[in-house]
Order: C-alpha cells, then structure tokens, then sequence
C-alpha cells in the first residue's frame, strides 16, 4: 500500500513530497532488502566455503557441537540472505539471521568486551532484519509472486 497522508493520517511539511514519497514507498523498502541480503551472502560465501571452520568460534561462544552450529551459521548467512535478497520465506529467513546478529551482538558487547562501540554493526543488522521479520518482503518479493507468506 502507497504511503499518503490519507492512510497515515499524518500532514506533511512539504505536501509536494506527497507524491515522491508514495511512489517510492515500496521500492525503498525492496531495495533495503535486496541489500541486506546480497550483504549477507557477501558476508556468508566465505562461511559456506569452509561449512565448518567456525566450530571452535561457536563452541568458545557456548554453542556445541561446533560442527553443528557452524555448518547453520553458514547456511543462515548464505543461503538465509539470498531468501531476503528474492524475498522468499522472507519472515523466517530474517528470523533465522536476526538470531545470528543477536549472537554476534552478545560477542562484541559482552564477550569481546568492546561494549556499543564493537556491537554496533550487529545492533543496526538485528535492526534491519527484525524490520524484514515483522513487514515480510512486501509487493517486490517473490513471497508476493506466490501470493502466500509466513
């Protein structure tokens, strides 16, 4: 649904901006999405290469087996940012990764001991894909194609 003052009940302080602001509503959002996912497969290609080589950084972190947790810190990175990025299974997708971020938020924050500082990057990610978790892929997603979402 396009954003008008008339949905949203707000006033503008530019009433022109109505319409630039209406039509590019959706296509904002799809490219956020597209972004964080492709940033996501980026992050995830050199994981998915070696499936298991953070299971000793997993395991220091409390989540054992390694090997286990490892291999689905890869898949949710890769293959879970290339769902976000097409916007299929889009709400579980940026659930499963959410997870991850929380995590790597937990890392930086408590266990690296560099408090917002270090957390940040990871505090803006949980952010952007709770967004995508709550609003799913909207009209640009192939979540919308098949005319069923989570």
């Amino acid at each position: 649904m396009a954003l008008t003052t008339e949905t949203t009940g707000r006033r503008l302080f530019i009433p022109a901006l109505r319409g630039p602001y209406a039509s590019l509503h959706d296509s904002a959002e799809t490219i956020l999405r597209v972004t964080a996912g492709a940033a996501l497969v980026t992050h995830g290609l050199a994981k998915i290469a070696d499936p298991f080589g953070a299971a000793g950084m997993v395991e220091g972190l409390g989540f054992h087996p390694g090997a286990f947790w490892s291999l689905l810190l890869s898949g949710t990175e890769f293959f879970g940012g290339i769902f976000i990025a097409l916007g299929l299974l889009t709400r579980p997708a940026s659930v499963a990764a959410m997870f991850v971020l929380a995590v790597t938020v937990w890392f930086h924050w408590v266990t690296m001991g560099q408090g917002y500082e270090g957390a940040e990057k990871s505090i803006l990610w949980t952010a952007i894909l709770l967004f995508f978790a709550v609003r799913g892929g909207n009209r640009h997603s192939v979540d919308a194609r098949l005319g069923r979402e989570f």
